[in-house]
């Protein structure tokens, strides 16, 4: 493998869903082409709060505050980094449910992501079709959806029960 730099990176994603459909960063430009997409959020700094981080970056990427709600997730990967050679970061992510206001309409905030283009509602049922990154995502939104929507799982019937009990 090539070389891992040797600082763990933290990071901070919120998980917004409304009606369906999950908010989205939308990312272009890159060197190998096609669209991406990304939840808001970004790295902590030294002596930041977790939700402090999600507060600021979501500030800066989708130009609002949100409501921190409950850890949901938390998920370490590689990442390649733009370097030549290649190198790989070891991050950390803490992924959020997160609210926003009621009339919040989607767009940049005042300090986007170098390859954000747009903030948009993607349904969630067209995640299989879009590139997230990083690409645990595409499987884990609607796994933790799923929970998140449908608190009801049916009803459990013991096996010792019957209609005389």
């Amino acid at each position: 493998m090539n070389e891992i730099e040797p600082q763990i990176r933290n990071a901070v994603r919120g998980l917004i869903i409304r009606d369906g459909h999950a908010l989205l960063l939308k990312k272009d430009g890159y060197d190998t082409g096609g669209v991406r997409y990304a939840l808001p959020g970004g790295g902590q700094d030294p002596g930041e709060a977790l939700t402090d981080t999600l507060l600021r970056e979501c500030e800066e990427e989708i130009g609002c505050a949100v409501v921190a709600g409950d850890l949901i997730a938390v998920k370490d990967f590689l990442k390649q980094r733009d370097t030549e050679p290649v190198r790989w970061r070891h991050v950390v992510e803490f992924l959020f449910a997160c609210e926003l206001p009621d009339g919040y309409r989607p767009g940049n905030g005042p300090a986007p992501d170098k390859h954000q283009v747009d903030v948009v509602w993607m349904p969630l049922d067209r995640f299989s079709e879009i590139q997230l990154f990083p690409q645990y995502l595409g499987e884990l939104i609607p796994q933790l959806c799923q929970q998140l929507l449908s608190p009801y799982q049916g009803r459990f019937v013991d096996p010792g029960f019957t209609a005389d009990s």
